[in-house]
């Protein structure tokens, strides 16, 4: 059986193109490569737990060192946990998004990218996931989106005058956008506006937490909410191209207000540093 090194080195010497060489992958992204391949077929589930180091370094005849930054780098995508000591061991877990988030915001970063260009690509996928899910919705999408509405309005009516707690209308202002992208039945748009939602997230906490939200009127909170009704009615028609159009209204009419002033020409590198 050849050892993971001597595959290191067959790969290595293997010609690219004109003449270049293919750069020799470390034995430990060997290994990591090998369990990412498991973890994504579904081979290995969350919850799973690697053999022991002892064990694996004899298996693919490495040093401790090495496994350890095979490990290192699995647990940079969130594929694995670690803990250390006797009793510790190497745990699958279920990657996230706000990993990929974090990932996506550090290369928006090196090119300078503002709030407001984010938002505006969020603004593309959003609707488009909503016409999706009028075409597609079930039974249980429908509860789910109505339970938000619901939550909603119970938070603006225990509010006091000025609007309801800020930090319990975003999270279920969230969840209602989750649901709109992964109830759609296309993975890679949930996937992609669960990227730039996460961002845009971020955004939203900052500028709540610098008082940037606070003053808006009770009135604002009733009348997004009557616009989330509207996008439930729209979706128990099945009337895809109107959800799309009323949801990328309600989107542009938000993002107005999120990305006032100072705030739309604010780099993801505030976010992020």
């Amino acid at each position: 059986m050849t050892s993971l090194a001597g595959r290191e080195a067959i790969v290595g010497t293997q010609p690219y193109a004109a003449g270049q060489l293919v750069r020799a992958p470390k034995t430990a992204e060997l290994i990591a490569s090998l369990y990412r391949r498991q973890i994504v077929r579904g081979e290995l589930r969350p919850g799973d737990t690697l053999p022991s180091e002892q064990h694996l370094m004899a298996q693919f005849g490495v040093s401790r060192p090495t496994l350890r930054e095979a490990f290192r780098i699995l647990e940079a995508e969130d594929l694995i946990s670690v803990k250390r000591g006797s009793r510790g061991g190497a745990r699958v877990t279920q990657p996230s998004l706000a990993v990929a988030a974090r990932y996506v915001g550090l290369l928006l970063q090196v090119q300078d990218t503002t709030i407001a260009d984010v938002y505006e690509a969020r603004m593309v996928l959003e609707p488009a996931c909503a016409r999706l899910l009028a075409k597609r919705r079930v039974k249980q999408d429908l509860a789910d989106l109505t339970a938000c509405v619901e939550e909603l309005r119970g938070a603006v009516e225990a509010g006091p005058d000025h609007g309801p707690d800020l930090a319990r209308w975003s999270s279920v202002a969230y969840r209602f956008h989750e649901l709109i992208m992964q109830r759609s039945g296309s993975k890679t748009l949930a996937v992609q506006g669960g990227v730039l939602q996460d961002i845009v997230a971020t955004h939203l906490t900052l500028a709540i937490t610098r008082g940037y939200a606070e003053d808006e009127a009770s009135g604002d909170y009733r009348r997004n909410m009557r616009s989330y009704e509207k996008l439930v009615e729209l979706v128990e028609k099945q009337d895809g191209p109107g959800a799309e159009r009323h949801w990328r209204a309600h989107m542009e009419a938000a993002g107005q207000r999120l990305l006032r002033e100072d705030l739309q020409h604010r780099s993801v590198v505030d976010l992020f540093a």
